[in-house]
């Protein structure tokens, strides 16, 4: 199956580091981060691996939980990660998911429905398993990134993106290119620019389609 923007997140059940969790019940009310890796004990998933455990505080600050997945045994990830740890000095908290099987790569479509694991492999025979998900509350697709093996994940516009994403829902209102959180924002065109002025108050009026106003409080 082929995951769009706005699609319902597939739902799974899987081992992980943790134990057992079923995806959705595992969300909850939160917003949820599915960030994916072709193997344990790679250079630059480790490295990944270590951002989000530094930035763990900032997405509970957030209401997300994250998640990560990789086509390897449980074992395998409680062993991995030591090496994650002593790299990013950091407790890893959140849950690995093992992936055997194949069974989330091929439903959230990072694999091939006919994609299996080959006696000897190597990271490179899954290397489209480097996506990630952003999921709302509401267990809709909001965000999907694919990464190729050789550029690490810039966990910092992950977060960023998190942000703008969360300060959208439930409002008329959109992110200009490279915001950060508390610069000015774009008024969304389905308001009228009366309604806008009722709303928001002052208005600026950059174009007839581009009008932007401060980033309301969340």
């Amino acid at each position: 199956m082929t995951i769009r923007l706005n699609d319902t997140a597939p739902d799974f059940t899987a081992e992980t580091s943790q134990g057992t969790i079923n995806w959705h019940e595992w969300i909850g009310d939160n917003y949820a981060i599915l960030f994916s890796h072709p193997k344990d004990f790679t250079p630059v998933c480790t490295t990944e691996f270590g951002a989000v455990a530094q930035l763990a505080d900032e997405f509970e600050k957030r209401g997300t939980k994250v998640a990560g997945i990789s086509i390897d045994p449980v074992e395998d990830h409680k062993k991995w990660v030591a090496d994650v740890e002593k790299v990013s000095g950091k407790k890893v908290t959140f849950p690995i998911i093992a992936d055997e099987d194949l069974k989330v790569a091929k439903l959230y479509d990072m694999l091939p429905g006919d994609a299996y694991l080959p006696d000897g492999r190597t990271p490179n025979d899954t290397a489209t398993v480097r996506t990630t998900f952003i999921i709302g509350p509401d267990k809709k697709v909001r965000l999907a990134l694919i990464y190729p093996m050789s550029v690490g994940r810039n966990f910092d516009e992950i977060l960023r993106a998190l942000d703008a994403i969360r300060l959208a829902d439930g409002a008329p209102i959109a992110t200009p290119a490279n915001w950060k959180p508390g610069e000015d924002v774009i008024v969304a065109l389905s308001v009228s620019d009366e309604d806008a002025k009722a709303r928001f108050g002052d208005v600026k009026m950059e174009l007839p389609y581009l009008r932007k106003i401060k980033q309301p409080a969340s």
